[in-house]
């Protein structure tokens, strides 16, 4: 669905003055105050009769923009006299500060979207709208949950709920006391972070989403804003959640925090003198079944074992690609960073594995590797080589990071199946715990 903006933006300019002709004066004077008519989709309030709405995206993505149209969608009636559907609301922020500055004055806020008629006035003394119709809405911080106790509404919004100091207990506060009306609804405007009251809303049933990419509202920002964030954070962890808007969730007891794959992505890249690249290939190969995690993994190697370090080069992993398919991907990767070895895991076809490979280059150094300890066994002494600094990330590894905040040490807390880690798992494995030969048969290893 394509907003009027985005009609008008690819429109030719005679059907422009068209559409701008028929219009008649009062339809002009309306036409900038038209929500409905500028909206990007992600902005406008889903049908049915959820009790929350979360619109979730990356910054500058038109979150405040959205959550200030929906409060005067809210109150404002057919004239400025006439009521609304909702006469008490809360808005609830970080700090009153930003409840202020953001909600209501900021650039996108309440006012500001406001027509002249139907503007309300600001009671700064008291912390509160006030519409002519009699609508009140009135700001609270999450550093005190407790202002929420007493006061009862028909509608709230709730903005950067993911970055609240006491965030489960303001919105248990906000939730009892949500209950005017024959239908009191909410909105909740956030950046994902992985918190456990953010979780928990979503997965509520009566919870709808909508979601952007801080590229959907480009049109509205700088671009030399969005060149620089892309070049500084596209492809990583913390770019899922800022820019796309992504929940990267890290899992209680993660072996790998977002603080160790910060250290990563910070850490100066080394040379490296071996080069492998790590296959774990998937069950099946539909457009359904688990990927085919292929890592391209480099280290140093120079001087005793202790003072090794690693590379995470780059991900070339693959969906629902033929056993022929991600052999071909696996190697086009080895020829792209001229590693030396492939190492695939042959749990699930056995010798077939990697006579798949060998089927499209016969004479292909191939390292068999069958796991016969769980994936959190194996991968705890690679997360030891991350706290101890030793490993560093190249851009571009964001969906890899996600999987490794969901791997614990009760085993993996993420969807499907860890292709990705567990490729990682088997590439640092050969370069840097089990020296070549040590273990095992020459050709395979059972870890």
């Amino acid at each position: 669905m394509r907003s009027g903006a985005a009609w008008l933006a690819c429109a030719l300019p005679e059907e422009i003055d068209e559409f701008l002709g028929a219009l008649g004066d009062n339809a002009l004077r309306a036409l900038p105050w038209l929500f409905e008519f500028w909206a990007l989709p992600h902005q406008l309030a889903p049908e049915g009769a959820w009790k929350t709405w979360v619109i979730m995206g990356g910054r500058g993505a038109g979150k405040t923009r959205a959550g200030a149209e929906w409060v005067r969608a809210m109150v404002e009636g057919a004239t400025p006299a006439a009521p609304g559907r909702a006469r008490r609301v809360a808005l609830v922020a970080e700090t009153l500060e930003q409840a202020r500055e953001v909600m209501v004055l900021g650039e996108s806020g309440i006012l500001a979207c406001s027509p002249p008629d139907r503007r309300p006035g600001w009671i700064a003394s008291r912390n509160r709208l006030e519409w002519e119709n009699g609508a009140v809405a009135q700001l609270f911080s999450a550093h005190d949950p407790e202002r929420l106790r007493g006061p009862q509404f028909d509608a709230a919004w709730s903005d950067e709920l993911a970055k609240w100091p006491k965030a489960a207990e303001t919105w248990d506060q906000l939730q009892f006391g949500l209950r005017l009306g024959e239908h009191p609804q909410q909105v909740v405007t956030t950046t994902p972070r992985n918190v456990a009251v953010l979780k928990a809303i979503l997965q509520n049933p009566s919870t709808v989403v909508t979601h952007a990419p801080t590229e959907a509202n480009r049109a509205w920002l700088a671009e030399s804003f969005l060149a620089e964030i892309q070049a500084r954070y596209g492809g990583t962890a913390l770019g899922r959640q800022e820019i796309e808007g992504v929940l990267v969730e890290e899992a209680e007891g993660a072996l790998w925090t977002p603080a160790m794959i910060r250290a990563a992505q910070g850490a100066v890249a080394v040379r490296p003198g071996r080069v492998v690249v790590a296959v774990d290939p998937p069950v099946t190969a539909t457009k359904r079944s688990d990927e085919c995690g292929i890592l391209v993994v480099g280290a140093d190697t120079e001087g005793p074992p202790g003072e090794w370090k690693a590379v995470v080069l780059a991900d070339r992993s693959v969906r629902g690609a033929s056993p022929d398919g991600w052999a071909r991907a696996a190697l086009a990767a080895m020829e792209e960073f001229s590693a030396e070895r492939l190492v695939v895991e042959v749990n699930q076809g056995g010798d077939l594995v990697a006579g798949v490979v060998r089927q499209v280059d016969p004479l292909v150094p191939v390292r068999e590797v069958r796991a016969t300890k769980g994936k959190m066994l194996r991968a705890e002494p690679v997360a030891a080589l991350y706290e101890q600094g030793r490993v560093a990330h190249t851009r571009g590894l964001g969906d890899l990071e996600a999987q490794m905040v969901q791997m614990t040490r009760t085993g993996w807390q993420g969807q499907g199946s860890p292709d990705r880690l567990d490729a990682l798992v088997w590439a640092l494995t050969e370069l840097m715990i089990l020296p070549s030969g040590r273990i095992g048969r020459p050709g395979v290893r059972t870890i």
